[in-house]
């Protein structure tokens, strides 16, 4: 097993969801050969820099917690349609690292397979979206000072090392959305730690850390951001289901007596507390965001219809937390917005597909019992409706 290999074995599995998860801080030590798993290397981050155009915020140098001007590492460049960008001058921008500045790089998941799937495994484990960030560091400088995140991450150090000052959270559960913000720490870390290549750090929101590369050598991380669903978003759906009822879709009476006001707040006081008593509410809530968020959709060129019925090709589900289910008569998996009903036999089928891995379609006939036309004929459907993908064929 490599180091990235099973994200929900490395954390702990459930156990580590019932008594780390959102509670408090983790180290996860290297055990094994980090220069096999490492989802990204120094040659790729450079290729990924050359070849994309990654304007600022998407890609940026950051000291002392400000932003290093584009203009200081960059030129602006303009072709002949007038499209200007920012193309990084390696002399200068090599400069601004060395000087203390930091390199930023948002939503690599994006542009480079191997951290997307590191991203769509831990999307699974924590049942929430994931976006990777990645950060180079070369000096004892912090580029970001004492600061906390709205969000739980996940920190997988690749190469070098980087030393971590933690010191907690000092306001319950804080918010992008707050009425206040967190007052900066005054007492000494509560952890003191340096994280070394093929280690794992779990940081819940709000907790305040300064982050160095202190270690004397150059320093590059990967922090997995979890999405945060909190209260409020649950709250939000609420009331879209309680649309339902007539008492919320009517108008507020704003402008009438006191005893119909009094009337109209015990309508939708008994309308929220029904929805609210419901013993499987959490349940429909979580199950409703799971199947509704797109997922990663990609396209399956240069295949534009049906999925070709060839053992070797090779496809993948999009939609990390869809949900399956089944009676005595069919198997429906939901994901990506939709709702996918088959009959009984396909269900082994879309549990192997469920897995998250690239698969053939020869794999999934022979796990199912299916011939290989019925399986591309299952996935045929899945692609049409944004849920998979073809990955890779015979041509």
């Amino acid at each position: 097993m490599t180091e990235t290999s099973s994200w929900a074995a490395r954390l702990g599995g459930e156990t580590f969801l019932a008594q780390s998860c959102f509670r408090a801080h983790k180290v996860i030590r290297s055990t094994g050969n980090t220069s096999a798993a490492s989802p990204l290397s120094w040659d790729e981050l450079n290729e990924i820099i050359a070849t994309h155009r990654l304007e600022p915020p998407r890609m940026r140098l950051s000291r002392a917690g400000e932003a290093v001007p584009a203009t200081a590492y960059s030129l602006l460049r303009t072709n002949r349609r007038g499209t200007s960008w920012y193309q990084p001058e390696p002399a200068e921008f090599h400069a601004r690292l060395a000087e203390g500045a930091s390199l930023v790089i948002d939503a690599i998941d994006q542009i480079h397979a191997p951290i997307r799937e590191s991203a769509e495994e831990l999307e699974r484990f924590f049942r929430t979206p994931v976006q990777v960030n990645a950060y180079a560091s070369w000096t004892a400088e912090e580029g970001f000072g004492t600061h906390w995140d709205d969000h739980d991450v996940v920190v997988l150090q690749v190469d070098g090392a980087k030393r971590w000052r933690i010191y907690g959270p000092t306001r319950q559960a804080p918010a992008w959305r707050d009425v206040e913000a967190p007052e900066a720490p005054t007492d000494e870390p509560l952890a003191d730690i340096v994280l070394t290549p093929g280690d794992v750090l779990y940081l819940p929101r709000g907790w305040w850390h300064a982050v160095t590369a202190d270690q004397g050598t150059p320093s590059l991380h990967l922090t997995f951001g979890l999405a945060t669903q909190t209260g409020a978003e649950f709250l939000g759906w609420a009331v879209d289901e309680l649309r339902v009822n007539a008492t919320v879709r009517q108008d507020v009476p704003r402008h009438s007596n006191q005893g119909e006001r009094a009337a109209y707040l015990e309508a939708v006081r008994k309308d929220v507390l029904a929805l609210l008593d419901e013993p499987d509410v959490l349940d429909r809530w979580a199950r409703s965001i799971d199947s509704t968020h797109p997922g990663r959709p990609r396209l399956s060129l240069p295949h534009l219809g049906t999925v070709p019925a060839e053992p070797r090709t090779t496809v993948k589900l999009t939609a990390p937390r869809a949900h399956l289910d089944q009676d005595d008569q069919v198997v429906t998996l939901a994901g990506a917005g939709k709702e996918f009903a088959f009959a009984l036999p396909v269900a082994p089928l879309l549990h192997l597909l469920a897995e998250g891995a690239p698969v053939t379609l020869a794999a999934l006939a022979q796990h199912s019992g299916l011939t290989v036309d019925q399986a591309a004929e299952v996935m045929t459907a899945l692609v049409a409706g944004q849920a998979a993908v073809v990955v890779g064929s015979s041509r």
